[in-house]
């Protein structure tokens, strides 16, 4: 193999996909991990790697968060120093650049302050993000644990909770927030005719519910369309009174560095069988950011990154490339601190998981 490769791997969210990734290029003199608005394991992937490579972790932010555990932080608040650490914290040896990409070139990437990385193979993982479909300054995202946090002197002091999505996220933030305050006024309001639709129906039944059952008030077939002070309204002109208002709902790619060319309607970023960006062969795609037509799962990201893993080295050796097939795969949907759904398939397991 030749000698001198850099490997830039650009991620959100995809640490044990890109953890992988690293692994597999020991043929490289160089790793740039470039931490995209990134909330997982992606930061302590250079800590593991920084013993064998030169690594370079390049992100928007100083800390690493572990994002499964952003939601319980809007109740627990105490909880956030629990999954976030200070980079230079413990990294010893790789070099941490606080930057972001803003554009892929040919054979290297351009950061925010103008500075570019040149590689040979590049992994996108760069993962998604919540946009508020309501145009106002008080709306929470579910994303980022500060977000959430931040809130929560609001939350202990409101009433009436306001939760726009009834997806997995927009499910499991109303479990939590019922868990600890049993007596807030919960309202989900989703566009669907049912919670996690995508889900199988008994997952459905029971989340449905057992939000119901917890004094959670489910809106369907409905859209928040504006928010007046403490009011906010649906396409149908339902007025639901709210004190917090977060919004589950809306996910968009974080593809704004790649060119439109290379992107569907959506703003995915196009892979071909083999998870290649069609007339790329030396790019890759994984995660949430590509335009597969599946649920955006860690699980699922992961077996995409065992292709992107498997491709990457194999077009180094000029062997044969392997495509990606999705599956069914396991499923955990927590409902608080106490109860969940496990889902494989047609098998749905509920209560204490």
């Amino acid at each position: 193999m030749g000698s001198n490769i850099s490997v830039v791997i650009n991620t959100f969210n995809e640490a044990e996909n890109i953890r992988r990734a690293i692994k597999s290029a020991s043929f490289a003199s160089e790793i740039i991990v470039c931490d995209m608005h990134s909330d997982d394991e992606t930061a302590k992937i250079a800590k593991e790697l920084e013993k064998i490579f030169e690594t370079t972790l390049i992100d928007e932010k100083d800390y690493f968060e572990f994002t499964p555990g952003i939601l319980r932080s809007i109740v627990y608040p105490e909880h956030l120093k629990k999954i976030q650490i200070k980079h230079t914290d413990y990294l010893k040896k790789s070099k941490f650049i606080r930057n972001s990409v803003v554009k892929i070139k040919e054979n290297e990437i351009v950061l925010l302050n103008k500075k570019t990385i040149k590689f040979d193979y590049l992994a996108v993982a760069s993962g998604s993000r919540y946009e508020t479909p309501i145009k106002e300054k008080d709306i929470v995202l579910a994303s980022r644990g500060k977000n959430l946090t931040e809130q929560h002197s609001k939350l202990e002091k409101g009433e009436n909770i306001a939760i726009v999505g009834g997806g997995i996220v927009g499910v499991e933030l109303a479990g939590e927030i019922i868990q600890k305050y049993p007596d807030k006024k919960i309202t989900i309001i989703h566009s669907l005719n049912k919670l996690i639709n995508r889900n199988h129906d008994k997952s459905i039944t029971y989340a449905e519910n057992f939000l119901k059952k917890k004094g959670v008030q489910l809106i369907h077939n409905e859209r928040a369309t504006k928010k007046i002070k403490n009011y906010l309204y649906t396409n149908k002109e339902t007025k639901i009174k709210c004190d917090l208002l977060f919004c589950c709902t809306g996910i968009k790619p974080n593809s704004d560095f790649v060119d439109g060319e290379f992107l569907d309607e959506r703003k995915f970023i196009k892979t071909n069988e083999f998870l290649q960006i069609p007339g790329k062969e030396n790019i890759f795609v994984c995660g949430d950011v590509a335009a597969i037509k599946e649920e955006k799962l860690a699980q699922n990201a992961e077996k995409q990154a065992e292709i992107v893993i498997n491709n990457l080295i194999n077009l180094e050796k000029g062997k044969k490339l392997k495509k990606y097939e999705n599956v069914k795969r396991v499923m955990v949907i927590s409902l608080g601190r106490f109860n969940g759904i496990l889902e494989y398939k047609n098998f749905v397991l509920t209560g204490i998981i």
